[in-house]
C-alpha cells in the first residue's frame, strides 16, 4: 500500500486523531515496507488462533528478514513440536541465530536449550547451524530488509521530509483511513538501514526488559521506554 501525502482541512484534522509511532507501525503503509514486522504479527495471530503450521511458516518468512524475534519464536516452536515435527536440535540452531547479535535474554534462552539437549542432539545442532546461518544469517538477511525499506521510500508520493501546514499522511490500516504525521512515520530508525538496526536493537533489549528468560513473547516493537514519540 502507497501512503499519500495530502492537505487535510482543519475541520478533518479535529475529528481524526494523529496516529504515534506505534500506531503507524501497526499500519498497512508501513508493514508492506517491513517484512520483518510483518511477517512476525501474522506469525503471532496465527499461533493465538492455534494454526500453529501457519504460525511456523510467517515466523520464517520473518527470519529470513533478519527478524529475531521470529527467528526465536520459530525456534520455540520447533523445541515444543509445534506447527510440525519437534527437533531440539534444530530449535538450538534457531536459538542461537536468534542470538547472534548477543543480545541478553537470547543467549540466556540459547544456553538453557543447549543444557537441554541430550550429546547426540548437540552434536547434530552444531551440524545444522551452518546451514542455518547461510540462509538466515544477518549477513545474508539483513540485506533483504534494506532493499525493502529502500524500495519503500522510493514507491512514496510526495515529500517525507516533514509535515508542513496542514499536510499529512493518509493511510488505511484495520480502523479505516488514518492520519499520521510524516516526521513520526518517516524517523530514519525506521527507514536508514544503519539507524534501524539500532532501533532493533533497542527494542530487543526492551523486550529482554519486559519478558526475562523465560519465553519468546512476540508483536510488534513497542515504543523503547523513555524514548519521544
Amino acid at each position: 500500500m502507497i501512503a499519500v501525502l495530502v492537505t487535510v482541512p482543519a475541520w478533518a484534522q479535529s475529528s481524526q486523531p494523529d496516529l504515534r509511532a506505534q500506531d503507524a507501525q501497526e499500519t498497512d503503509a508501513f508493514l508492506v515496507s517491513h517484512p520483518d514486522l510483518r511477517y512476525r504479527k501474522h506469525g503471532k495471530e496465527a499461533q493465538a488462533r492455534g494454526r500453529f503450521e501457519d504460525a511456523r511458516r510467517y515466523y520464517r518468512l520473518g527470519a529470513r528478514y533478519a527478524d529475531k524475534l521470529s527467528q526465536a519464536a520459530l525456534a520455540e516452536m520447533w523445541w515444543k513440536g509445534q506447527g510440525g515435527a519437534q527437533d531440539r536440535a534444530v530449535a538450538y540452531a534457531w536459538m542461537d541465530l536468534a542470538a547472534e547479535r548477543g543480545t541478553g535474554f537470547l543467549l540466556g534462552l540459547r544456553e538453557r536449550y543447549w543444557a537441554g539437549l541430550e550429546p547426540a542432539e548437540q552434536a547434530r545442532a552444531l551440524q545444522v547451524g551452518p546451514a542455518v546461518y547461510a540462509e538466515f544469517g544477518d549477513k545474508a538477511a539483513q540485506p533483504r530488509l534494506e532493499r525493502e525499506l529502500r524500495r519503500g521510500l522510493l514507491n512514496v508520493t510526495g515529500s517525507h521530509t516533514g509535515a508542513v501546514g496542514g499536510m499529512r499522511m493518509v493511510a488505511r490500516d484495520a480502523r479505516g483511513l488514518r492520519y499520521l504525521e510524516p516526521d513520526v512515520f518517516y524517523r530514519d530508525e525506521y527507514w536508514q538501514p544503519a539507524q534501524y538496526w539500532q532501533w532493533q536493537d533497542r527494542q530487543l533489549e526492551a523486550a529482554g526488559r519486559a519478558i526475562g528468560t523465560g519465553s519468546v513473547e512476540v508483536g510488534l516493537p513497542a515504543t523503547v521506554p523513555g524514548h519521544q514519540d
